[in-house]
């Protein structure tokens, strides 16, 4: 059952409510109303998570309604946490396999509903039981990102962050043409051009393209076995090294009918696939979760040919608006997609909260951020 609902203002109904609970037709029905959203926190991606016992059974969100329609979702976590001293800390839901966290925020017109974003961070409050939220990934410019920051403002929230990115994204032109006559690094385009007929010097070289039944199906377990032949493979980290997260990309990138579809793209030699993107596309965008290559022809890069083919299939079949690379920093496609999406991991504490300023949490999570990546690089080196 839900939480008692903290906040009933402006006629919404806010509660702390298990995933289980929530309505499907209703969740689906807010994701469609969302504007320019990202696939993470869809009915269909937080089912797929369960499906493969990698969300736990009580995951609840913060949910947000009025007049029994659904108009803000953010599913979350509480866990004890180094930027609060060890006290727990309110976290957006989040796996390896999550590449953004602004929440589901439902649109009035072409605007988001301020007054369900107010409501929304009444609920974070809630959530947290008054005490602070560390939200990593967060998109700074999304239209839910910036109206749920405005709405803490008005409601006297501190926030700030603790660390920035840009993400390389892409946004489809009236074209390819006018895509390639406006790129703004041209020597790049000449390069994969150059790539390309290297490849198909060694055989006929295809895109093809799968968005449900059997190819579909075919494609997900070609970029299995790709994933595994590799170093991931080697490294244990593939995700057909583990039965759980096997089992997530069959579930994530299954046929689906809700608002968000999955596609694989699989650039392919004489029939043989060497390079297989997998993408889950929604609200006008598709989003390149995953993406594996024959190593043996790394030299041709056959990874970074296949995005650029997704490229050109985005401009002539325009089965996206945008294209997001889904992807850290340093990613190899800032050079092909031209335009940026800042994410940012932020501290953001109510009023009210311990005495623990928001400026100590936010050192206290860069320490850990830097302790992480000297680890990382203490195991490389050796």
């Amino acid at each position: 059952m839900s939480a008692p609902s903290p906040v009933a203002a402006h006629g919404f109904e806010i509660a702390l409510t298990p995933l289980a609970a929530i309505d499907g037709a209703a969740w689906d029905d807010l994701f469609a109303r969302a504007r320019d959203t990202h696939p993470h926190f869809s009915r269909h991606v937080l089912a797929a998570h369960g499906a493969a016992a990698l969300a736990p059974t009580d995951l609840a969100a913060v949910t947000v309604a009025r007049a029994g329609r659904l108009e803000a979702l953010l599913p979350y976590r509480t866990a004890r946490d180094l930027s609060g001293l060890g006290a727990r800390v309110a976290r957006p839901f989040l796996t390896p396999f999550i590449t953004a966290t602004d929440p589901l925020l439902a649109a009035r017109g072409a605007a988001i509903d301020a007054e369900a974003a107010d409501a929304l961070v009444a609920g974070l409050a809630c959530a947290s039981g008054g005490g602070a939220w560390r939200w990593p990934l967060l998109r700074l410019d999304s239209p839910a990102g910036t109206a749920m920051r405005a709405a803490m403002d008005r409601a006297g929230w501190s926030h700030g962050p603790v660390a920035t990115f840009a993400r390389p994204v892409l946004d489809r032109r009236a074209s390819l043409d006018a895509f390639q006559a406006g790129h703004p690094n041209r020597s790049r385009l000449k390069d994969l051009r150059r790539r390309t007929k290297r490849l198909s010097e060694s055989g006929a070289l295809r895109l093809d393209s799968a968005s449900g039944g059997a190819a579909l199906a075919a494609a997900v377990e070609s970029f299995l076995a790709l994933e595994r032949a590799g170093w991931k493979g080697e490294a244990g980290t593939a995700m057909a090294c583990r039965p759980a997260t096997a089992a997530l990309a069959r579930a994530l990138f299954a046929e689906g009918t809700g608002p968000v579809t999955a596609r694989a793209d699989s650039l392919t030699l004489d029939g043989r696939p060497i390079a297989i993107s997998l993408a889950l596309v929604g609200s006008g965008t598709a989003t390149l979760l995953k993406t594996a290559y024959d190593e043996t022809l790394r030299a041709q890069a056959p990874g970074l040919v296949l995005e650029a083919e997704i490229v050109r299939a985005c401009h002539e079949t325009r089965f996206a608006d945008r294209l997001d690379s889904a992807t850290l920093a340093g990613s190899a496609l800032e050079s092909l997609y031209p335009e940026r999406e800042t994410l940012a991991e932020i501290i953001a504490v109510p009023p009210g909260a311990d005495r623990l300023s928001l400026d100590r949490r936010i050192r206290l999570a860069r320490f850990e951020q830097r302790a992480r990546e000297a680890a990382k690089t203490a195991l490389r080196r050796r």
